[in-house]
């Protein structure tokens, strides 16, 4: 994997804080950021679903109970 160095400011507490997890984790300050980074972008990738998909059932008229309904229909093979 290539890999690119970038300077990072951060206040004392917080660098306090991830050196604590690192350290506990048994991890570096470089993979415990890489982490962090990583369920950062994949959680925003879930919320801009998670937006869409409620869009797109309100524009469809369904409701939570639909959902619901339809999920245990599809999960019991109807």
């Amino acid at each position: 994997m290539k890999t690119k160095t970038i300077n990072l400011s951060l206040p004392n507490e917080l660098l306090k804080q991830a050196d604590e997890v690192a350290k506990k984790e048994f991890r570096t300050r470089s993979e415990l950021m890489r982490e962090v980074l990583r369920r950062y972008i994949l959680k925003n990738k879930l919320d801009e679903l998670a937006s869409s998909l409620q869009k797109e059932a309100k524009e469809k008229g369904f409701t939570e109970k639909d959902v619901e309904r339809l999920i245990k229909e599809y999960r019991a093979g109807k």
